[in-house]
């Protein structure tokens, strides 16, 4: 309560250092070179997609038991969403992520649920094999680990929600991107202050 009175005493109710030290804290956690606050899950994904210049022609494969802000981001790219089926695991079937890459794929949405997560390892074959970008929905994830990796720090973009509803929910909403990407993190920083993704 001490830390929200400050911010409202404050009057930066918009980024401000508390933002910066949450994220810097949030970068070391996850094992990311950077994190940039956005407004929500959905946010992260959109914004994630619009840096990586996806757009109308492109296909981008995902899952097809995912939350709907998923390919809700997806559709306001332009994009058309490929939705495939999970294994039995609940999680992205790999194989048949592959069998849907044609020559308009530009990105894969892997979408870690539950708490566990995708086989990365293999799925990072497929997009370097294939030069696709992974965005990965980590909104379920925070803290998972594969093969000494944490959600959200292997593909080229990771998203994280902080609704009421999720592991590190907030008051109200919120989500991060995470990056090793200094490019990638500072067009989100730009797209975050002053933005027009949804149009």
């Amino acid at each position: 309560l001490v830390a929200i009175e400050d911010v409202i005493n404050s009057g930066h109710f918009i980024l401000g250092e508390e933002v910066s030290e949450f994220e810097r804290e949030f970068a070391a956690y996850c094992d990311s070179e950077y994190v940039a606050g956005v407004a929500s899950g959905t946010d992260a994904i959109l914004i994630s997609l619009r840096v990586l210049g996806v757009g109308k022609g492109d296909e981008v494969i995902t899952v097809s038991n995912t939350f709907i802000a998923t390919i809700q981001a997806i559709v306001h790219t332009g994009a058309t969403p490929i939705l495939i089926d999970v294994g039995e695991d609940e999680q992205m079937d790999v194989k048949q992520a592959l069998d849907a890459v044609t020559k308009r794929t530009k990105a894969i949405i892997p979408v870690h649920y539950t708490g566990a997560m995708v086989d990365m390892l293999e799925l990072m074959r497929i997009a370097v094999k294939y030069n696709l970008y992974v965005v990965e929905d980590a909104c379920q994830a925070l803290g998972a680990i594969q093969k000494g990796k944490k959600a959200g720090a292997i593909g080229d973009l990771g998203c994280f929600s902080f609704n009421n509803a999720k592991l590190l929910g907030g008051k109200e909403d919120g989500g991060v991107v995470t990056t090793d990407s200094r490019e990638l993190y500072e067009k989100i920083c730009l797209l975050r202050n002053h933005w027009n993704v949804h149009q």
